[in-house]
């Protein structure tokens, strides 16, 4: 589970379909990224990143893991 990723939406009022339509992925795809059930490519953590206006590198750092 990436709870800072659930957080960081939570806080911006985001709700799930609208990051991802933000980041032009499915909702489906966004929320196994957020419960932790997918790994993140580089270019899906930028496109997350910038919906949510947080650093990318946040999915690959071991304190958020």
């Amino acid at each position: 589970m990436r709870t800072w990723l659930r957080e960081l939406r939570k806080n911006k009022n985001f709700t799930m379909a609208e990051v991802a339509r933000k980041s032009n992925i499915s909702e489906g795809y966004y929320s196994m990224i957020e419960s932790g059930q997918r790994d993140v490519p580089v270019n899906t953590a930028k496109k997350i990143a910038k919906a949510l206006d947080f650093e990318w590198i946040l999915f690959f750092s071991e304190e958020t893991a």
